[in-house]
């Protein structure tokens, strides 16, 4: 008996093995499927952004969709840097995205450094208030900030823009400080022994490994000030000081019905690109930042 079982064994081995392979390979099958249609579903927007910026005006718009210009204007591409003061915006928003990443960076360093390294008895509840403030939605202070800008005379200026950044955002003061805790002790005290005071340990032992977290900082900064519409809303109103996203907003004359959307979609791309090219140079730190970040509000 034990030796039929066993031939059946050896029988049916092979025959599980082809179902085992065959259920393997349909979930794979099954899982790109998947990720193919969502890739698809998100990208459909920048697609259609595309075949518009190449699209004669009338068909824009058209219903069914036309994929397919019937005729490129390749020439929308040449008129954004002729009838829109394209390299203006763009240096207006390099200043505004300079300043902001270097105070941004600067100060969650120097904030979070204090709290994982000096030890208080505020050090908690100060911790506590920093991460409370992540509750408060930016629509709350919008109004009181308006008006304390508007006493000091900073409306119509790149400071209500930059200034802030000087004050360490809550998440990037936890992100670095969860990090920095991480880093032992021993290495401060031996940076000490050979004479590094608490300014040369952050910059020499502590900076350099959190490159990723940086880095990804970095990256979150330059995005949101390259692609932030409300703030110049707000404080901007001399056209030669708007930003991109404001110079394409003052392309859409829909009101008189004379909106020249091509250009508006190629002004976008153009716009889309630096960050796209930031995340694919940075995306080998920043992944890394995201997984340590993961990891450690986890």
């Amino acid at each position: 008996m034990s030796r039929n079982n066993a031939v059946a064994t050896e029988k049916g081995t092979p025959v599980r093995r082809q179902s085992t392979r065959l259920m393997r390979n349909i979930r794979l099958v099954l899982r790109y499927a998947v990720l193919t249609m969502g890739a698809v579903l998100f990208l459909l927007p920048l697609i259609w952004t595309i075949s518009g910026s190449l699209k004669p005006p009338g068909e824009i718009f058209t219903v069914p969709i036309r994929w397919i210009p019937s005729d490129f204007q390749w020439d929308t591409y040449v008129r954004l840097f002729s009838v829109f003061p394209f390299w203006i915006y763009v240096k207006n928003t390099l200043i505004i995205v300079a300043f902001a990443l270097i105070g941004q960076l600067a100060s969650s360093v120097l904030v979070a450094y204090g709290f994982a390294r000096f030890r208080h008895r505020l050090n908690g509840p100060l911790f506590i208030l920093v991460l409370s403030t992540m509750m408060i939605p930016g629509q709350v202070t919008m109004i009181p900030q308006y008006l304390i800008y508007k006493e000091l005379s900073w409306i119509d200026t790149y400071l209500p823009l930059i200034v802030p950044n000087y004050f360490a955002a809550a998440i990037n003061i936890f992100l670095l400080r969860q990090f920095m805790l991480t880093i032992p002790k021993e290495l401060d005290e031996s940076a000490k022994i050979d004479g590094a005071n608490s300014f040369g340990i952050l910059v020499r032992i502590i900076m350099p490994m959190c490159l990723p977290i940086l880095v990804t900082i970095g990256i979150w900064t330059i995005n949101s000030n390259w692609n932030d519409f409300m703030g110049p809303l707000i404080y901007l109103s001399t056209p030669e000081k708007y930003t991109l996203q404001m110079g394409i907003y003052n392309l859409n004359a829909g009101r008189q019905g004379l909106t020249d959307y091509g250009l508006m979609f190629a002004a976008s791309l153009v716009t889309l690109l630096p960050s796209l090219l930031l995340f694919a140079f940075g995306q080998k730190y920043f992944m890394s930042g995201i997984k340590i970040g993961g990891a450690l509000k986890g």
